[in-house]
């Protein structure tokens, strides 16, 4: 698909918005009943561009999670509350007064599960005045910006994921009062991903550590893996790696956990911001 081509048959533009990763995807209105080829291109242009960006929907909870079971089955997050009608569905809410900004900090969303989700599905229905835009920075390309001596090194290392830093008892994420989290015990579990993942769909290779959620890498002394971790952290947010979409109501985005990290960001005190997140399942990383 190319940046901006609108297809023929079904009507789709996609228009890249930055050099590294995502596209605005216009001419489809996701509350209705999509064909398997409209779903198709949509899906292909996810996997080429890793975060798609659409304009003025108008979804109810249940559209959003329709159009997200087109993609696979939908997940539950096991420590943060779901809508009381809708247990796919999480109201992500920052209240005026809130400190705390559920999303902040660059992460790929729940890696500490042993098949992290595949993909993420946002929706706005409230937004600030100004402010609360999301960053995104494309995995592949850190890992294409490497040198060979780094890549050959990381290739066979694993690290260690865990919820423990954001689910744990006492831990950050339970200080926002819109987003009401639970089982805190269960966030110790401790799982094994890949340094480097293949994404089981285009094949291309990416870096798969993100500051939220790996606590280690096999294998290496404490010192030797908090300075690695601390180095692709940093690299793999770059600049040169990045988009940024700004909010309005109706915007949704969705954007692939297997080669995209993302950071919500909280420049916006004293207004509110409401967000609808569903999540599509995934696969054991390789």
């Amino acid at each position: 698909m190319t940046p901006t081509a609108a297809t023929e048959t079904t009507g789709l533009s996609v228009r890249r918005v930055s050099g590294a990763l995502g596209a605005v995807v216009s001419g489809v209105d996701l509350a209705a009943d999509l064909s398997a080829e409209t779903i198709a291109e949509i899906r292909r242009a996810f996997v080429e561009h890793h975060v798609l960006f659409f304009r003025d929907q108008n979804l109810t909870p249940t559209q959003q999670i329709a159009f997200g079971k087109r993609f696979g089955e939908l997940d539950t997050h096991p420590f943060v509350v779901a809508n009381p009608e809708y247990p796919e569905l999480i109201d992500v809410i920052t209240e005026p007064d809130d400190v705390f900004n559920f999303g902040g900090g660059w992460h790929t969303d729940v890696t500490f599960l042993s098949e992290p989700d595949l993909g993420s599905i946002l929706y706005a229905v409230e937004v600030p005045e100004a402010g609360g835009d999301t960053l995104f920075a494309n995995q592949h390309a850190a890992y294409d910006a490497l040198s060979g001596t780094m890549k050959e090194l990381l290739e066979p290392l694993s690290a260690f994921h865990s919820a423990g830093p954001q689910y744990a008892e006492g831990a950050l994420s339970t200080q926002t009062k819109a987003i009401k989290t639970t089982n805190p015990e269960g966030a110790s579990e401790i799982v094994s991903h890949p340094v480097v993942r293949t994404h089981p769909e285009s094949g291309r290779k990416g870096l798969y550590v993100n500051g939220a959620f790996t606590v280690g890498i096999d294998g290496l002394h404490k010192d030797e893996s908090r300075a690695l971790l601390r180095f692709l952290f940093s690299h793999a947010v770059k600049e040169r790696f990045t988009c940024r979409f700004a909010w309005e109501p109706g915007s949704l985005a969705m954007w692939d956990n297997r080669s995209v990290q993302h950071y919500a960001l909280h420049d916006f005190a004293g207004q509110r911001r409401h967000m609808r997140r569903i999540t599509i399942k995934g696969d054991r990383p390789t």
